[in-house]
């Protein structure tokens, strides 16, 4: 298609007045032909026709009802730009439009074909492999490759709509004609692509489109044709395990450009954060959360070394397998802690730069060392259970988070040393407080009450520790501890 071009004068030649009145009356007829695309700048709106500025004498008309979008408005203001085909040129006139469209002959047809200038035209119904497609009352086919630039799910939604096509095929004088709107389609896309990527860079916020989910991460197309990837860990400051459980297609979403890398070929690789758009939650940590505050978190993630919660969205930190529970021995957090569970955790430590808070859920709900002194007395008699036997004798649960220490010496030497080596996990007897040493926390336990002659306060049947119940009661407080 030979482009329009204008030609100025040699610098070294003095052009006479005839000469630059010629130039001036004839430089636009001289190089426009019919099929040529050119750019023009409205100067006037008139109620049916819009008049162009093309930087010659002649100045281009486009019919308005052509101009019109989508929604049947006129989306353009004097002083836009427009790029337009050549449709007629007359000594006094341009005639300009997007597409050839009306009534007319196959010779218009012909010249749209030569000239690849869009047609305008109605889809009739939808064929075998494609569309029928009415084109100034000439039937068309359009492959149904053509008619879209994604896949077509249902055919039936373009009858009765009019497109803009071009002509592939012209053969048989007109009888055999095959269009694509696909290719126009195309042509607009990359013309928005390149203006859009001219004001595309790094820190640019824009609105996207979810296009497709990955394990990885989520595809948002930023315009039809141009797409970015957001990975998993810019999508939320909260950690999270799929992208699906956050996003779906066609969610919108505000994004920022992180990275823009080109390539030899197609367009630039895009890098995008959701995340970035947002406040960073740990710029207001140290107004939400102080050490030693007790709070209500979630589990988010469990790990060989401990379990992570969540204490808000994105603010999360680690209970070491230490920190779990006082009483009983932790060797994997899965054991007492399910994704999602909700706990309360202590804060213990938070560190701004590191951005890592230590938690711990066994301070969150006390230790009950704490008041071994007060509650027991060296002397005193008071039922336990059994939890397990030991090469060197038997451990023995005085209540949840504390346990004594019964030695196979302290068996021996006791007056029914038989009866007790034959008990197993799980029985409850009655035993007598021999020392406390809260520093190691241990208790060391006898089975004989002492021989004085208050030795009755500490029986089973005097002691405030030594009830009737103790026993189902120590019972049901060692199940609630497993079942947490």
């Amino acid at each position: 298609m030979p482009p329009f071009t204008e030609e100025l004068p040699a610098d070294d030649a003095e052009p006479s007045f005839a000469d630059l009145l010629e130039s001036y009356s004839s430089k636009i007829t001289r190089n426009i032909e019919v099929g040529n695309k050119i750019t023009g700048r409205i100067i006037s709106i008139g109620k049916d026709a819009v008049f162009l500025d093309t930087g010659t004498q002649i100045d281009g008309v486009a019919n308005r009802a052509d101009l019109l979008d989508a929604k049947g408005e006129f989306p353009y203001v004097v002083g836009d730009m427009l790029d337009l085909y050549v449709v007629s040129v007359k000594e006094d006139e341009i005639q300009l439009s997007k597409a050839i469209s009306g009534s007319g002959d196959n010779t218009v047809l012909l010249d749209a074909y030569r000239n690849a200038i869009p047609v305008n035209g109605k889809v009739i119904e939808p064929c075998k492999g494609g569309f029928h497609v009415d084109i100034h009352r000439t039937r068309a086919f359009c492959p149904v490759s053509q008619m879209d630039v994604s896949y077509i799910e249902n055919p039936e939604s373009f009858v009765g709509q009019s497109f803009d096509f071009l002509i592939l095929q012209y053969e048989e004088r007109g009888r055999n004609i095959v269009v694509s709107r696909r290719e126009l389609l195309k042509q607009d896309m990359e013309n928005k692509k390149r203006l859009f990527l001219e004001k595309l860079s790094v820190g640019t916020v824009c609105t996207g489109k979810v296009a497709r989910i990955m394990p990885y991460g989520a595809f948002v197309e930023l315009i039809p044709g141009l797409t970015g990837l957001v990975p998993i860990s810019e999508i939320s400051w909260s950690h999270i395990e799929k992208p699906e459980d956050v996003l779906k297609p066609d969610d919108i979403l505000q994004v920022v450009i992180t990275t823009m890398q080109p390539r030899p070929e197609g367009d630039p690789k895009i890098a995008l954060s959701v995340k970035q758009v947002l406040d960073n939650p740990w710029s207001h940590i140290a107004d939400q959360f102080h050490a030693g505050d007790r709070v209500k978190g979630k589990v988010t993630r469990l790990a060989p070394f401990g379990a992570f919660v969540e204490l808000a969205p994105g603010i999360d930190g680690l209970v070491h397998l230490s920190e779990i529970s006082y009483t009983r021995r932790v060797n994997r957090p899965e054991d007492f802690l399910q994704y999602g569970d909700e706990v309360y955790v202590l804060i213990k430590e938070i560190d701004l730069l590191k951005k890592r808070i230590s938690l711990s859920i066994k301070d969150a709900e006390g230790d009950p060392w704490m008041d071994v002194p007060e509650k027991y007395k060296a002397g005193q008699a008071l039922e336990g259970m059994i939890q397990k036997r030991e090469k060197w004798g038997y451990l023995v649960t005085l209540e949840p988070g504390v346990i004594g220490i019964l030695l196979l010496t302290a068996i021996r030497n006791s007056s029914r040393p038989a009866a007790v080596e034959s008990l197993k996990p799980g029985r409850v007897l009655t035993v007598v407080i021999d020392e406390i040493k809260p520093e190691e926390r241990k208790i060391i336990l006898r089975l004989d009450a002492p021989e004085d002659d208050n030795w009755q306060q500490f029986s089973p049947q005097n002691s405030a520790r030594s009830i009737g119940t103790f026993g189902d009661k120590l019972q049901q407080a060692l199940d609630s501890a497993k079942s947490m």
